[in-house]
């Protein structure tokens, strides 16, 4: 049986600047095209460069007249991410979108970011974190939403407070569930704070549901030489229209929560079929662990001290 078409409308967004991470492929390179075809203007940070002409290629040619450019950025490398903010800031236009949806998925032996992170709690979390912290001035002067990527993984699990890099004892899917937790978690207490200090900016969340995205096929960079098994499987229930969504499909929900009209702050956007992993996106119910404001606030000045950016509190 044919898949029923899921979309949903992105309104015009001329004259709007957009910042989408994790642009140069998958979800991301979609989300782009879709911002690109309203009519903004489109930034895309990546890490590498020629995949990042490939992708903006593919931008123009599905979006002719395409606004689109690239900047470079290591989520894994505070540095790397400082630098992005002093061009952005250098730049001084206003950011009226930003789409944090970059991340890495359980690499297959434990690695540690060059600042000595556990690589998916320093990218995922960590790179996001200090990278609003960096454009914030940009943020608030384009009075931006800005929407942040987790992942079902955030619906269990916790911060391992004992053990932030998981030193002492490694559990890949554990160590990415607490990465989109914490994640989650600021993406919340952004908001609270922003509406705290009068800072104009709007938060929330968005999770792609289950689709066969490039996040747990082969990943030469973080030394996956081949697809796993759970990706292989991922991709039959999705040809299938079993369960799983689309690479198609999973971009809708941070689409939605980006430029909807009628996108809540603080709310969380993602499928809304069987077990949230496929179906049209929507309004969905907050993962217990990402209902505490008291873990958030937690969360948020751990990563102040880690990363050494600080946000002001006027």
């Amino acid at each position: 049986m044919p898949r029923r078409p899921i979309d949903i409308t992105v309104p015009d967004l001329t004259g709007k600047r957009a910042v989408v991470t994790g642009a140069s492929d998958g979800m991301g390179l979609g989300m782009a095209v879709r911002l690109a075809a309203a009519g903004a203007e489109v930034i895309m940070p990546v890490r590498n460069r020629r995949k990042g002409e490939a992708a903006i290629a593919k931008v123009r040619h599905a979006a002719p007249g395409a606004d689109v450019s690239l900047r470079s950025l290591d989520l894994s490398s505070l540095d790397s991410v400082a630098a992005l903010g002093d061009a952005l800031r250098e730049e001084g236009r206003p950011i009226n979108i930003l789409i944090n949806n970059a991340g890495v998925m359980r690499p297959p032996y434990q690695q540690t970011t060059v600042d000595g992170f556990e690589l998916q709690f320093g990218t995922n979390h960590l790179g996001h974190f200090a990278l609003v912290g960096r454009i914030l001035p940009l943020l608030r002067a384009g009075r931006a939403r800005v929407t942040s990527q987790i992942s079902i993984a955030a619906r269990r699990g916790a911060v391992n407070w004992e053990d932030l890099n998981w030193e002492r004892s490694y559990n890949g899917m554990r160590a990415y569930s607490q990465s989109k937790i914490a994640f989650g978690l600021f993406g919340l207490e952004l908001d609270r704070r922003s509406t705290a200090h009068g800072w104009g900016v709007t938060s929330n969340l968005s999770h792609p549901g289950v689709a066969p995205t490039s996040l747990l096929a082969a990943r030469p960079e973080i030394g996956r030489s081949e697809d796993t098994p759970h990706i292989r499987r991922v991709r039959a229930l999705s040809a299938r229209g079993i369960l799983a969504g689309t690479v198609e499909t999973a971009k809708l929900p941070a689409l939605m929560a980006a430029t909807g009209p009628d996108a809540k702050r603080g709310a969380l956007y993602s499928p809304s079929g069987l077990g949230r992993l496929g179906g049209p996106p929507a309004e969905q119910r907050l993962y217990p662990p990402l209902r505490s404001a008291q873990e958030a606030a937690r969360v948020w000045r751990a990563s102040e001290e880690l990363t050494k950016v600080s946000f002001p509190t006027a």
